[in-house]
């Protein structure tokens, strides 16, 4: 079993080289090995490409007869964008495959039963909380059809995310920015409201030292149209997409200068409060197969997330500093609750030190294993 887990996380290793890149299809690792020598690895670079196990079997050193199969994904058995693995692991001579969890997407599925009638020998969940995790914007999209929803957040020590008159940046240091661009590279989309948009113009794209990173799908909360034209988050020289959030209240003129920018305008329902009713905003992007949205404020839009209990992970970021103020501003805003024993508690909460700051991330809601995405082990 130890051989088992140092192969699979291995192979775990593997799929992270392909963060923020795949979707919508999985992080998948792979590694072939006999009598502990490695005869070839790879990993699924992005969707439309080869899948993790053909990667590995193009860069295996040799005939592969006999060896054993780790993979963080059970095998394809299906024709999608590319041919099922299951064939071309059977060809192979592969004798014994080892996989981590199941494939929860329905076409996808029935590879491990595949190879297992073909004689080949299966063996799963192997690490299958660690691959859940590395896959939890997939598996949450298979099992809900929403994307998975992270509130990122920096805020002082005293709990402000800026000073009473709106000083705010930056409360947080540079690493903490690296790291806040890190999960930008990693997710579909982020959004903000329009409050945010027009206080701090942001850009919304992804900067980090690297060739190619990848800039989510911009999303601008904005029922009415505030906005201006002139901000940055619509500017046609941003690599990436932007899509602006409305309603009927929007004046269509608005609506057609935005277009002109190259901005999509999307008119949804309103809420009770005539602002956009998030939950039809989640339903249209998992739609349109977009697994993962931060949401990156301002206080009031947080505020709505968690009050509609949409949130699926925290990562607040915390300075050692106090700003004090009773009209400073807090991370989160709306109805919030009552009682204590009603408050949202962080499950498997981790603290990260980046130079000075904080990282405190953990889950909302309910893990993949608690969805039943997982086999029992």
């Amino acid at each position: 079993m130890s051989e088992h887990i140092r192969w699979m996380q291995h192979a775990i290793k593997l799929a992270q080289l392909a963060e923020g890149c795949t979707s919508p299809n999985p992080m998948v690792g792979a590694v072939i090995v006999r009598d502990g020598q490695v005869l070839g690895e790879g990993y699924h670079h992005r969707a439309g490409m080869p899948h993790a196990e053909i990667e590995a079997l193009r860069a295996a050193k040799g005939p592969v007869q006999g060896a054993t199969l780790y993979v963080t994904l059970e095998p394809c058995n299906h024709y999608g964008r590319t041919p099922p693995c299951t064939d071309a692991i059977i060809a192979s001579g592969i004798a014994h495959v080892v996989y981590a969890i199941p494939d929860p997407y329905p076409p996808a599925g029935g590879g491990a039963q595949r190879l297992r009638d073909a004689g080949l020998q299966v063996t799963n969940g192997i690490c299958a909380d660690e691959a859940a995790d590395l896959n939890r914007f997939f598996l949450h999209h298979c099992n809900t059809k929403l994307p998975y929803v992270i509130a990122r957040y920096a805020s002082s020590l005293d709990g402000k995310i800026a000073t009473r008159n709106g000083d705010s940046q930056w409360i947080t240091g540079e690493a903490s920015r690296r790291r806040s661009h890190q999960l930008r590279h990693a997710a579909d989309a982020i959004l903000i409201g329009a409050g945010t948009a027009i206080v701090d113009n942001p850009r919304l794209t992804t900067r980090l030292p690297m060739d190619d990173p990848r800039h989510p799908l911009r999303i601008v909360l904005d029922s009415r149209g505030r906005v201006p034209l002139e901000n940055q988050v619509f500017s046609s020289d941003l690599a990436g997409r932007t899509l602006v959030a409305t309603t009927d209240a929007m004046p269509t003129d608005h609506e057609k200068k935005l277009a002109s920018c190259g901005v999509e305008v999307l008119r949804l329902p309103q809420n009770g409060w005539g602002r956009v009713d998030i939950t039809a905003l989640l339903h249209t992007l998992g739609q349109r197969e977009i697994q993962s949205l931060v949401v990156e404020g301002g206080s009031t839009i947080l505020g709505s997330f968690f009050d509609s209990e949409l949130v699926d992970e925290v990562w607040a970021f915390i300075a050692p500093v106090i700003i004090g103020g009773k009209d400073a501003p807090s991370p989160v805003e709306g109805i919030g609750v009552t009682a204590l024993e009603r408050a949202l508690r962080l499950k498997d909460a981790c603290i990260e030190l980046l130079d000075g700051d904080w990282l405190i991330s953990g889950k909302a809601r309910l893990t993949a294993k608690e969805q039943r995405c997982l086999p029992e082990s």
